[in-house]
Parts: structure tokens; sequence; C-alpha cells
């Protein structure tokens, strides 16, 4: 093809994928707490009251108290290379990039904080992706994080003169290969510990209830996701929904309720795990490990173990290739 002298530099044209998490600040400080928090609450599908109202407590209370908290319970599972969430999507998206080869360009973004979504959407644009993949990485629907992920994107197309073609990636909460994995790594898991446990308890992130019944099918996924789960394992699970944030009345019961309740009724072995997390972050290894295993020993609870989500590890990277490659068909 001849391309006349005065034609600007044509990129050739690449596939690209870019997975999504949540988000994180960018220091386990204060200010990067707060930055952090003012973006993620500003949020209309996170925080569903109207800014009039919601604004004034936002910025008048709330971030003027909760970020030294937070920042404390950053500083607890810090790593060396950075915020756990941002190490283990990144390992993601850099094993992902092993099993598909060049063909694929792979990147991550957050939704909330950095490497944005609208950068790394016209890094790759600008790098000759035509055609992207968005992957929300978040088995279960909800409007406070699939949806949030694809406006995002969206909002960041509508600034573009020229446009990628734009696919997203479904939920996954009842696929074989997502409910294999969890299998697989919950299975790996249970044999490293030194104790049976007399309960296992299947954590998923809370929403507030109302968002159950404008129609959110979170809660009925995070249901089949756990029935599905438990019968691949051979074993009972008790459900349970993490993080209560304001007064409003959440999905229950309770994680916290859970862990109590279980010491209580004699169960003195118990293990937990976040199926619903693609990657450990705050809500895991700090609200999780270390809070549960306080509150389950201060009910009269003996032994407590906290199983890690799949991370990069293989089981959970061959879930995530078949899911892309699938949803890469006739393009790949």
């Amino acid at each position: 093809m001849n391309i006349p002298a005065n034609h600007p530099p044509i990129k050739t044209p690449r596939i690209g994928v870019l997975l999504v998490n949540l988000g994180t600040p960018e220091a386990p400080n204060a200010p990067a707490v707060r930055r952090y928090l003012k973006q993620f609450l500003s949020d209309k599908r996170v925080v569903e009251i109207p800014a009039l109202i919601w604004q004034p407590i936002l910025r008048g209370i709330i971030l003027n108290v909760r970020p030294k908290k937070s920042a404390a319970n950053y500083a607890k599972i810090w790593m060396p290379e950075g915020s756990p969430l941002a190490v283990y999507t990144k390992a993601q998206a850099e094993a992902l990039q092993t099993r598909l080869g060049d063909a694929v360009d792979i990147r991550y973004a957050m939704r909330y904080g950095e490497p944005s979504i609208e950068r790394q959407l016209a890094a790759m644009k600008a790098d000759g992706c035509n055609r992207i993949l968005l992957a929300p990485l978040y088995p279960q629907y909800s409007g406070a994080t699939t949806a949030t992920v694809v406006d995002e994107a969206f909002r960041s197309l509508a600034a573009m003169r020229w446009q990628p073609a734009l696919r997203t990636m479904p939920t996954y909460h009842d696929d074989p290969a997502y409910i294999d994995a969890l299998a697989t790594s919950l299975k790996s898991e249970l044999a490293k510990l030194d104790f049976e446990p007399d309960a296992i308890i299947a954590s998923f992130h809370g929403m507030p209830e109302r968002t159950l019944h404008l129609g959110d099918p979170y809660h009925c996924q995070c249901h089949k996701t756990a029935r599905l789960l438990s019968e691949a394992l051979g074993k009972p699970l008790t459900i349970a929904f993490q993080s209560r944030f304001g007064r409003a009345k959440w999905l229950e019961p309770s994680t916290e309720d859970t862990i109590k309740r279980l010491a209580e009724e004699g169960k003195k072995k118990i293990a937990i795990f976040a199926p619903g997390f693609s990657a450990d972050c705050l809500e895991t290894l700090e609200e999780l490990a270390l809070q549960g295993k306080e509150q389950f020993e201060e009910a009269g609870g003996e032994r407590y173990a906290y199983l890690p989500c799949l991370n990069a590890d293989a089981a959970g990277m061959e879930m995530l290739e078949t899911l892309v490659r699938r949803e890469l068909s006739g393009w790949l």
C-alpha cells in the first residue's frame, strides 16, 4: 500500500485488553486516602444520595475524619511494591500478557486512582489499539462496580475524536471457569491448614439493601456463586456481607455478626474467603484477615484462617485467560 509522503504516521492496528479494578490510594497516608475517598465517594453510582445532601456530609465530616483511620489500616497491609490491590492487578496484567503474547496489548487501570481508565484508553489508542476489550474484574454485577467502570470508559471515549471499537466483558459469577478456579484454589488453601474448619464463610462485599429492591442482581448472583461453589467443593458455605458503611440497612447477614455468631454457637475453628474480590486488598487483608480474627477470638473462637483471593495464581490466571480469549473471539 502506497502512503503519501505527507501522510501522518499510522500505528499498526492492535488489539487491547484493559483489566479494571476498583482503586486504591497512592500511599498509606491521610492526604492520599483523602484524595481517593473523595473521588470514590463522589461517584453517584456508589452513593445514591442527592449531591446537595451528600456532598456537605462527605466534605464536612467524612473527609475530615475517615482518611486518618483508613490510612492506618492501609499501613498494616501495604507491600514494599505498593498497595496490594495495585500490585496484584498489575501482576494479573503481566501474567495475562505472557499467556496471550504480543498479539494483544494488556494493561490495567483503576476506576478510582491511578492508572486511570481515561489515561490508559488514550495511551492504548495512541499505541494503535483500534479494538479494546474492557474487562472489569468483578465476578458479580453491581451498579457500584461493573456499571461505573463501563460509565467511565464511555465518558473517556466521548472525548476522543477517533475512537477505538470497545467491547465489555460480562460478569462471570456462575461461569464454570470461575467456579472451577475458586474450587481449585480453596481446596489447595484448605489442605495447607493444620485444622479442619467447623465452618467456612464466603464473605462478599456488602451493598445497601435498597440496591436489591431497585433491581441490582448483585445479591442473587452472590448467592448463586456460593451455591455452585459449595457443590464443587462438596462442603457447606456460610454466606455473609462485609464492609457496611453509614446508617442505611445493608445486605445481611453481616460478616462481623456472622463471625461472632459462629463462635458463640461453639464453632471453634473457621476459615473465611472473599469470592467477590479478584485480588486481595484492604477489605480482605485488613478487614477479614486481621479484624475478623480479632472478632472471632474475642467471641470465644480458637482457630481462624483467611484464605487468599485468586490474585495472579495459576488457577486464577487460567480462568482469566479463558474469559478474555472468549470475549476476543472474532478479533484474535
